[in-house]
């Protein structure tokens, strides 16, 4: 028997309302706030996202499923989507259009690590972009757009926005020096990982997942104290708007995020209910993006959350989520009454009613039992009798009560029935 993938899961047809309820609630919120789906490819040339991910990250060193397709060209399955959607923004010509550019996505994404509860190597995000503005507005906006999402979720009670600012080009080249400075007595007593980054991207050293190499990044200098008037300004707007929005958050110097591309900004949604894999949403702002990939500079900010993470919290936080049960289940007595049951549960699907008819000749009894575990509201049973009269029983579940109704009024019955309870 071939078995699933490592770090691979299927979701089966017992979990997709849980899915749904995700995906529904994330396209829900952003079309409030004017964001529309884009779709971008599963995989794409591996430079992209050396390019445009960053060549530090561990994304790149360590996670890209990359392979040679038939033409030899280097192909990677895409790790996460803002560098696709960088892309697509550019080669769709989309810098001469309206701006803001405002997308979304729901997408599969892909990255070699090892699996545990909340990280798998296939796994589903949730993301929103925001092209053209460089305002702080625009980063509240992001963040705003973040947090409505998840308390939609009813998570919001345990999650904590952290936020921070890693500066732009010049304030954070000033802040390498300061690190490599803090760094240099140590750097031979630290991981490999810290030692490659050391000279290439410091900053990317506060990264790092290492217990022992924590204790010196715990006493490095904080970039907020390297911040140029401007990101300065930039930040204290921000956090002005978000306290004037109401929203709650902790200023963290030490949110990094695992991406190069990002500047000035970052943020992280986190909870304690799922052990180490903490961060259920992140994102900031990476104004430098498309000139990595050789476009016109465009200020972008965003956010990506794991989906597979969100349903945990969910799980944990206990909220309540209940799958739609089928509405009707139409039960035959003969070969006759099945057909006829058939065409009655097309009708009664035409009036927006879940319905379900038997497909496998059980008896009665069997058909009872079944439509009991399928959760169903009523049972409409039709035998020879109820054929030649044009009228079914009509059994509540709940309660056993049954009615004669005609087939033609069935519908309108139940409706009815739903609108005085």
């Amino acid at each position: 028997m071939i078995q699933i993938p490592k770090g691979t899961k299927d979701m089966l047809p017992s979990e997709a309302y849980l899915w749904h309820t995700v995906e529904d609630t994330a396209r829900e919120v952003a079309k409030l706030y004017g964001f529309k789906e884009i779709r971008t490819p599963t995989f794409e040339h591996t430079e992209l996202f050396a390019r445009g991910v960053g060549d530090t990250s561990d994304i790149v060193t360590k996670e890209m499923y990359t392979f040679l397709d038939k033409g030899g060209r280097s192909i990677t399955l895409r790790p996460e989507g803002t560098a696709g959607v960088a892309r697509a923004f550019v080669e769709n010509g989309l810098q001469g259009g309206a701006l803001p550019f405002k997308a979304y996505y729901l997408i599969s994404a892909f990255r070699y690590e090892r699996p545990q509860a909340g990280r798998l190597r296939e796994f589903h995000q949730f993301g929103a972009e925001l092209y053209g503005a460089a305002s702080p507005a625009a980063d509240a906006e992001a963040i705003l757009l973040a947090a409505r999402f998840l308390r939609e979720l009813q998570i919001d009670d345990c999650v904590e926005l952290h936020l921070n600012s890693i500066g732009c080009k010049t304030c954070r080249a000033r802040y390498g020096e300061a690190l490599r400075a803090y760094f240099r007595p140590h750097i031979e007593e630290m991981c490999e990982d810290c030692r490659s980054r050391f000279e290439k991207n410091p900053l990317r050293i506060l990264d790092c997942k290492n217990e022992h190499c924590k204790r010196f990044t715990a006493g490095a200098p904080c970039m907020l104290d390297y911040l140029c008037d401007d990101c300065r300004a930039h930040f204290e707007e921000l956090k002005g708007l978000l306290e004037k929005a109401g929203l709650p958050y902790t200023v963290d110097p030490r949110i990094v995020r695992g991406l190069d591309y990002y500047s000035r900004t970052v943020f992280e949604f986190t909870t304690d209910l799922i052990g180490a894999q903490s961060t259920v949403l992140g994102g900031g702002r990476y104004d430098t993006l498309l000139e990595q990939m050789d476009a016109k500079p465009t200020p972008a900010v965003g956010f990506a959350a794991g989906l597979e993470r969100l349903l945990l919290v969910m799980e944990a936080r206990e909220v309540p989520l209940a799958e739609r049960v089928p509405d009707v289940y139409i039960a035959g007595l003969d070969k006759e009454s099945r057909e006829q049951g058939l065409l009655l549960a097309e009708e009664l699907r035409e009036a927006g009613l879940i319905t379900e008819c038997d497909l496998m000749d059980r008896s009665l009894k069997a058909q009872f039992k079944y439509a009991d575990k399928l959760g169903a509201e009523f049972v409409v049973v039709i035998g020879e009798a109820e054929r030649a009269e044009g009228a079914a029983e009509v059994r509540h579940m709940r309660d056993s009560r049954s009615e004669r109704v005609k087939f033609q009024e069935i519908s309108q019955y139940i409706k009815g029935y739903y609108r005085r309870t």
